[in-house]
């Protein structure tokens, strides 16, 4: 196939204008959705793997840092970040597979809901095979996510604001902001010539960030609600 990025990323353009800010900054949660997901992924197989008997295996593998607090704490463990990850690439996966064949660049101010992998032709994380590659980029995206989870956490406990059981720590910007951002970084610096990396959803993606908070919170209600949560945070 050959490559129509450029083509493309005018079109980015012309939903903008054609549909508004609002439908742009949608496509672009919906491009992300898989990275903006892992958080809830991680959790569960942060609460569940261990049932198994299996973990958890804390990333910071129990040792503290120079100021005595640990590095990231019993929430941030190899079962979430992995599987986590791996999760936000069989759900990227899952997407493709029922959207069906990456559509022509003439397509792409049809709908907000945009082909993950439109316009990454020449892209890295596309190999020729669509459900792989959704994998592989699914599986970034995740794992982006966590690791500015993982960052956020890192700069709480420095700043002795860790969460401690019931109460949440003092920095909900903290416990909301650095995943979204670094999904968005990540996706703008390595994800090539593509869609998903367009600089044209840079507005978008600050309104995401500014409303992400709200959303976070939402989501952890809801699962603390179903039981996925042991805390409402």
């Amino acid at each position: 196939m050959p490559s129509n990025v450029g083509v493309i990323m005018d079109n980015v353009n012309d939903v903008a204008l054609d549909l508004g800010i609002l439908s742009l900054s949608l496509m672009t949660l919906w491009l992300y959705l898989p990275g903006f997901l892992a958080n809830t992924f991680a959790m569960m197989w942060g609460k569940w793997l261990p049932k198994t008997g299996y973990g958890p295996w804390p990333i910071d593998g129990g040792k503290n840092w120079k100021d005595g607090n640990r590095m990231l704490g019993d929430g941030k463990t190899w079962n979430g970040l992995i599987g986590g990850s791996i999760t936000s690439g069989l759900l990227c996966t899952l997407i493709v597979a029922l959207m069906g064949d990456v559509p022509s660049s003439s397509d792409i101010e049809s709908s907000i809901f945009a082909h993950p992998l439109t316009g990454s032709e020449n892209s890295w994380f596309n190999i020729g095979n669509d459900l792989i590659s959704a994998f592989i980029l699914g599986t970034f995206l995740g794992f982006a996510c966590l690791v500015g989870d993982s960052t956020g956490s890192f700069i709480k406990r420095r700043r002795g604001l860790k969460r401690e059981g019931e109460i949440s720590s003092k920095a909900p910007l903290l416990d909301t902001l650095p995943f979204a951002v670094m999904v968005f970084l990540w996706g703008l610096l390595f994800l090539g010539d593509s869609l998903i990396s367009s600089f044209d959803l840079l507005i978008p993606m600050l309104i995401i960030i500014i409303i992400t908070p709200i959303l976070h919170r939402s989501f952890n209600l809801i699962g603390y609600a179903i039981g996925w949560k042991d805390v409402p945070y």
